[in-house]
């Protein structure tokens, strides 16, 4: 019975994170060029969709410290899917660009609170299991991604540019009554409150910010690209709404791939750093490809391996980057690893934006592409003469370690 009760709870929290991020991701493709459509310049684009970035900067931190203090967690979850509901609403009884730059923030601010999300969910397991349960939540966030996206451009070309909205709504409303729902346990390890030293020294972390850098710059590159400008200028070489499927798809499956062929392929052959010089150079080479290529054949070649050689590098950033802090800091080291990587959520199309308005829509992914070049050159002078190591002393052991959070 006890076997069964924890089944269903592990469950409903994956379906309430699958709703979480569903609504999210199934306007994200279609997003740019629907501002385009109510005549969004670059410029302001670029702000609306660095929006979802500054919230989050902002937010994430401090919603681990609280969440430290307060240990709980399923407050800030249903807070989230209450916010992502209502940034949902806003874009469907709006076309004025003001009020969707407000529900892109309100996206950024449920997103702020997957910390909370990523500290509860393995407390439904047993320390031996934590690794398949962070494993099981992960996959869901790039399974709502993929299907979220996968479906928007034909939705948006059957039923017009509202439509994912709609269905949106609909999926929110949903996540927020299952969200009352979900089990938190009442009783947790007491310990001190947070204390503003202990906060600095876990920010001040060397490891931390080091990850924290290369994530900047690989969300600023993953933001002014797939989940920001491709869609604009694959429809500027020829694509149709409709066919914005096939980009996504190409995206999305290597990029899904790629995280398990880290983690059990490149990284115990070529240890850590060096897995990562691989993975960023080949970003920016592909990154560079996009605005190079005019035919839609080639273009799709060049979406497979940007998904795939960026799929390598999230799942390795995440583990790396709270490896040497304490399990009782742990969601706000998360808090923090995720504030720190917003500014690339934020910048990276923020800057896009600016460079396509000035000089053209393939200005932005140069931009990037230099971005990812200096994520090269970071990871090759950050791992000089680092031994290699197995993949879980970054992966399992910080997951395992979460488990201890109350």
């Amino acid at each position: 019975m006890d076997t069964n009760k924890s089944s269903g709870r592990k469950s409903l929290f994956i379906v309430v994170s699958f709703l979480l991020w569903f609504p999210q991701f199934l306007y994200v493709p279609v997003f740019a060029p629907y501002m385009e459509s109510l005549g969004g310049k670059y410029t302001f684009i670029g702000i609306i969709l660095s929006s979802y970035g500054i919230t989050q900067l902002l937010l994430r931190m401090p919603i681990g410290i609280f969440s430290d203090v307060k240990k709980v967690r399923k407050p800030f979850v249903i807070f989230g899917m209450v916010a992502s509901m209502l940034s949902c609403l806003i874009f469907l009884v709006t076309d004025h660009l003001g009020w969707i730059l407000v529900a892109r923030a309100l996206a950024g601010v449920a997103a702020a609170t997957w910390v909370a999300f990523t500290v509860l969910y393995p407390r439904y397991f047993a320390d031996h299991e934590v690794h398949r349960a962070m494993g099981s939540i992960s996959f869901v966030v790039v399974l709502a991604q993929f299907l979220g996206m996968g479906f928007s451009g034909y939705i948006v070309s059957e039923w017009g540019w509202k439509a994912p909205f709609w269905i949106a709504v609909c999926f929110s409303i949903i996540g927020v009554i299952l969200s009352f729902f979900i089990f938190e346990q009442k009783a947790g390890i007491e310990r001190e409150p947070l204390k503003v030293k202990e906060l600095a020294r876990v920010v001040k972390e060397p490891s931390l910010l080091k990850v924290a850098i290369l994530s900047i710059l690989t969300h600023s590159i993953i933001f002014s690209t797939m989940f920001g400008f491709t869609s604009n200028y694959a429809l500027h070489i020829g694509f149709h709404t409709s066919e914005l499927t096939f980009i996504v798809l190409a995206f999305m499956i290597p990029h899904a791939v790629a995280t398990l062929f880290m983690g059990k392929v490149l990284v115990p052959l070529l240890g850590e750093w060096k897995a990562l010089k691989v993975a960023y150079l080949l970003t920016t080479v592909f990154t560079i490809l996009i605005p190079l290529v005019q035919t839609r054949g080639l273009f799709l070649m060049v979406q497979v391996f940007s998904g795939f050689s960026l799929g390598l590098i999230f799942p390795l950033l995440l583990g790396m980057s709270i490896q040497n802090i304490v399990p009782e800091k742990r969601a706000t080291a998360m808090g923090a690893y995720q504030a720190l990587y917003a500014i690339g959520i934020f910048a990276g199309p923020f800057f896009a934006g600016i460079f396509n308005s000035l000089l053209g829509i393939q200005a932005g992914f140069y931009f990037v592409g230099v971005l990812g070049a200096v994520a090269t050159f970071l990871v090759t002078f950050w791992g000089r003469g680092r031994n290699t190591s197995v993949v879980k002393n970054h992966v399992e052991k910080p997951v395992q370690q979460l488990k201890q959070q109350p």
